[in-house]
């Protein structure tokens, strides 16, 4: 008898063993950021909000601007794609032509970049640089004349083009309708940040003239919500105990409120099950998953940083590890900020002004990685008191994968 070569290729096993293991998903895919709703609980506020600001199109007319404020998860791109897709089949119903563009200044954070991404909504060609950034921009407007079209420019994220880039952009985009002769442009702006407008120049905010939809996070019972009808969709029958949904939507609200976040988690918890061999999602699949997930964000967010705010992280890490020892919560900004400047002083670095450390604080809050809350202290005034909202022992491991800081995690 012929004996069976075994292969070298270690992958053969592991694809064989995933082969053979049982199938917890049904479809994977409704679980992901590309999936939009065709329901979306608990924002129908939002949705009619959205849609009265935007009905205008069905006329024929522009309306007007529109900024979705709120946390990150809370449904504001959902909510604006959503809306879009129902405005653009019931403008095509009543013989209106109407396109939309949606650009992520996250990734798409210069001037630039926006107009040709524009350019590229509408089929004409740009070098990815090259041009000056006016050539671009009246490539766009003649090829928006030629469509004769209402435009909406959907920008996610606009704050983050802002604060890198300037008002610039916004300022164009605001003031194109009095260059255009047949079409017609309106912006819904996604922000994260509540202050957004406070980076923005004069001449932007007189211009603008934007109507404000405000996101509150979600609670527990609404997340519990979602993730059912998310759950019902993903998974096979009887793959997932009954305790999950619950505990994920509980954690979520207790950290976060973000709904993103939640269904990232039950994806994740889905893929650890069916990587166990398991057949049924636990409470222990989510306790794994959410480790998982929390040390990849924290060590990717704490990595890309700046070094500046690396070096502001690290001082409040030291500042926290003190006071933890002696049974104190919370640091603040004063103390952040001298321990911030010893540290400049040991890596011979130009310190950056406690009002510029003040705004980056802020922005590591808006990543979730410490909580900055505002506390008075009688007639010493008011200060903000920092506390970590993610594990100290993973951002002590992401500051540590910094060769140059990682001398000052046993500083004292």
């Amino acid at each position: 008898m012929a004996e069976v070569q075994k292969s070298d290729n270690p992958l053969d096993d592991v694809f064989t063993e995933f082969l053979q293991s049982p199938r917890v998903f049904k479809n994977r895919d409704v679980l992901t950021d590309r999936y939009i709703p065709d329901k979306l609980p608990h924002r129908t506020t939002q949705i009619k909000a959205l849609g009265y600001t935007l009905a205008s199109i069905l006329r024929g007319a522009r309306p007007s601007n529109v900024f979705l404020y709120g946390k990150t998860g809370t449904g504001k791109t959902a909510v604006a794609k959503f809306v879009l897709k129902n405005l653009a089949a019931k403008a095509k119903e009543q013989g209106y032509d109407m396109s939309t563009a949606y650009i992520n200044c996250h990734t798409v954070d210069t001037n630039y970049r926006v107009f040709a991404e524009l350019c590229h909504f509408l089929d004409v060609k740009v070098p990815f640089t090259g041009l000056p950034t006016d050539e671009v921009f009246n490539r766009f407007c003649t090829a928006l004349d030629e469509k004769n079209t209402l435009f909406v420019i959907v920008m996610d994220e606009i704050d983050l083009l802002v604060k890198k880039s300037g008002s610039e952009t916004l300022y164009q985009l605001t003031r194109i309708n009095t260059v255009l002769e047949k079409s017609r442009v309106s912006i819904v702006g996604i922000s994260n940040d509540l202050k957004f407008k406070e980076y923005l120049d004069p001449r932007v905010l007189s211009s603008l003239s934007e109507e404000e939809i405000v996101f509150r996070p979600y609670t527990a019972q609404e997340l519990n919500d979602i993730l059912n009808d998310r759950a019902h969709m993903a998974f096979n029958d009887g793959c997932i105990d009954d305790a999950v949904i619950p505990l994920i939507a509980a954690i979520a609200a207790r950290e976060h409120g973000d709904a993103r976040r939640a269904i990232d988690l039950l994806r994740v918890a889905g893929e650890i099950t069916e990587r166990n061999g398991d057949s049924i999602i636990t409470p222990k699949h989510v306790r794994m998953a959410h480790d998982a997930i929390e040390r990849n964000t924290v060590s990717e967010v704490v990595t890309t940083l700046p070094i500046q705010s690396k070096l502001l992280l690290t001082a409040i890490y030291l500042q926290y590890r003190e006071r933890e020892k002696n049974d104190e919560t919370g640091v603040t900004t004063g103390d952040a900020y001298q321990q911030y400047i010893e540290l400049c002083d040991y890596m011979r670095m130009e310190p950056l002004t406690q009002r510029r450390i003040s705004e980056l604080i802020n922005e590591l809050d808006l990543l979730g990685i410490i909580s900055a809350r505002v506390v008075s202290r009688g007639r010493y005034g008011r200060t903000k008191q920092i506390t970590f909202t993610v594990s100290t022992r993973l951002v002590h491991d992401a500051l540590s994968s910094d060769i140059g800081l990682k001398k000052f995690l046993n500083f004292s």
